[in-house]
């Protein structure tokens, strides 16, 4: 599957659509509700939208700490907070139920997202623990929901995470397109907002030459130009939001400046 034929254009900027704090999870606020949620990812939407970005992608990204096995409640208020967006969604999206791999093809299926992002591959030390993946299992059950026509981006340096195995990135890199075929690999920095290195972004291109490898984290203006010539597209959350602060709402002015840069360069 072409990155085009998917994002309607070569090396497409993703806007992220960070939700705030569901039911469930330990930061939610009920006394705003669901109604607060949903007209905040409104607001962010329609500024990601307005700047010019070529898709957005929907994650539980305030749902810290995170999970690995997630509850049934946070994917059911992600797919009704989206379908309350279906009417401001003109661009190609995507889903990432943080960080399960199974709930995120779940909701993929129900709310007819395009492309998915998730850690689907490896065994890590992390901040959430032992963090374990099986994707010949995610794999299985993609086909079963029938949702194998989703583009697939497979994350594989996830932040706050070391991987448990003396192997480098360009041999985890081609292993990992040799065993699951992904649609494209991710590569990113410690956490969110954190530049990925330019140096590993290379190794893991030269690694998969045949496969799409995309920016993760910690696109801006002053690195763009670089990234955007090794990279087959960009991710782009942190700097979006005002005054580049992860936990403030996405900025217009902030998204068109950016887009305005990678459409020349582009």
């Amino acid at each position: 599957m072409l990155v085009k034929e998917v994002f309607g254009i070569d090396k497409p900027i993703i806007g992220m659509c960070h939700l705030q704090p569901l039911p469930g999870d330990p930061l939610y606020d009920d006394q705003k509700g669901l109604k607060s949620i949903i007209e905040s990812a409104r607001n962010d939407l329609r500024s990601l939208i307005k700047g010019g970005v070529d898709a957005v992608m929907f994650s539980n990204e305030f749902s810290l700490p995170y999970l690995t096995e997630v509850e049934v409640i946070t994917v059911a208020t992600m797919a009704r907070i989206i379908g309350e967006l279906m009417e401001d969604i003109t661009i190609p999206f995507g889903v990432d139920v943080l960080w399960d791999p199974i709930k995120t093809f779940d909701l993929a299926k129900a709310v007819s997202a395009a492309f998915v992002r998730e850690v689907f591959t490896g065994v890590y030390a992390s901040d959430y623990g032992l963090w374990n993946t099986n994707y010949g299992q995610t794999a299985r059950h993609k086909h079963q929901v029938v949702a194998d026509s989703v583009f697939t981006l497979f994350n594989i340096f996830p932040e706050s995470a070391l991987y448990l195995s003396n192997r480098s990135i360009a041999d985890i890199a081609k292993s990992t397109v040799f065993n699951n075929k992904p649609d494209a690999i991710c590569v990113s920095g410690l956490t969110a907002g954190v530049p990925t290195d330019n140096q590993t972004l290379q190794i893991v291109k030269k690694a998969v030459k045949d496969t799409p490898v995309f920016v993760n984290t910690g696109v801006n203006p002053s690195n763009v130009e670089e990234q955007i010539k090794i990279a087959d597209g960009c991710i782009v959350g942190t700097y979006f939001k005002k005054d580049g602060k992860f936990e403030n709402a996405v900025d217009y002015d902030r998204v068109r400046y950016f887009m305005d840069i990678a459409n020349q360069l582009r």
